[in-house]
């Protein structure tokens, strides 16, 4: 029994450890300023790694959610910025805070359930269909902006990503919303247990009647629309929507649900372990900005932290 607690509560302690480490080591550390800051920062890797746990609880995986980050939000901003002039009807489509959003979210959606339609319908593997997307909406976002960043979107959008709710950043609020929904459709819907199933026995799932290529479309979708919120969140913190926004993205969120205990064979894992998951990887990014450590350094030791999680999954498996 106590080994049990104790692989359960091994993220937490890991956190705790970890925020220990830091604030001893660094007196910023555990400032207001900085620890809202660090929790602005962690709302949109929240948003997005969410979005891929559902993904790998069915053992697949999405590589491309920075690039849909990217995607949609240099589209958002250029509806807003600048609509939509169909010049042989001599006809503008202006675009409010909200529609912004909206098309944000549908093309994410968009862009997700292609992903799905992709897999499920020429058997390819996730690996393969989603490195192709990374590539492809990172090439739309390119020729969509022409590598320039669009800013200036106005006050409204802006407060998405800057604004205060009730003493808290609405970043915050925003994924704690997005977390519940996932807590929600994970834990106490039949979507939610037949993801797990299929993940624990692809086969047994088939057989027993449940329809794997419906559940995996749906999934996709979920990721591409998550990814989507991150980008809007990125965009309108900054103001900007920038042409590289997104990059290296998908690493952080597959370390943030690898390291919240979702094991990378399906099955196994929750939501709330990869918020904590999110949370270390958001603490160890402040900390070592804080230390003053190299960026190329932070890649190392992320990547470093990652294989660890993984190594400690296979164990745990046998």
């Amino acid at each position: 029994m106590n080994k049990d607690l104790l692989k359960k509560s091994q993220s937490l302690i890991a956190l705790f450890l970890l925020c220990l480490v830091i604030s001893l080591l660094s007196d910023k550390f555990l400032t207001t300023n900085n620890l809202w800051n660090v929790l602005r920062q962690i709302s949109v890797n929240v948003c997005i790694s969410v979005g891929m746990t559902l993904v790998v609880l069915m053992a697949g995986i999405d590589l491309s959610v920075g690039s849909v980050l990217a995607f949609t939000s240099v589209v958002c901003a250029g509806l807003l910025k600048n609509g939509i002039a169909i010049e042989s009807l001599d006809v503008f489509i202006g675009f409010t805070t909200l529609g912004g959003v909206l098309s944000a979210l549908l093309i994410g959606l968009a862009l997700g359930l292609f992903n799905g339609w992709v897999i499920t319908k020429f058997s390819i593997p996730p690996f393969v269909a989603t490195l192709a997307m990374l590539t492809i909406a990172r090439g739309g976002t390119m020729l969509y902006s022409q590598g320039i960043p669009i800013s200036n979107l106005g006050t409204n959008f802006e407060f998405i990503g800057s604004g205060w709710l009730i003493g808290i950043p609405v970043p915050v609020w925003i994924s704690v919303a997005v977390v519940l929904l996932m807590i929600f459709i994970t834990q106490k819907t039949t979507f939610g247990r037949h993801i797990y199933a299929i993940g624990g026995n692809e086969k047994a799932a088939f057989l027993s009647g449940i329809n794997i290529n419906r559940i995996k479309l749906g999934v996709y979708g979920i990721a591409g629309m998550m990814a989507a919120i991150g980008g809007i969140l990125v965009t309108s913190r900054l103001n900007s929507a920038q042409p590289n926004a997104g990059t290296s993205y998908e690493l952080d969120s597959i370390a943030a649900v690898v390291i919240g205990g979702t094991s990378l064979s399906g099955g196994v894992g929750s939501v709330t372990g990869t918020v904590i998951g999110a949370v270390i990887i958001g603490v160890l990014n402040n900390g070592l900005v804080l230390l003053n450590v190299s960026p190329f350094w932070q890649q190392v030791v992320k990547g470093g932290v990652i294989l660890l999680a993984v190594i400690i999954d296979r164990k745990s498996k046998k």
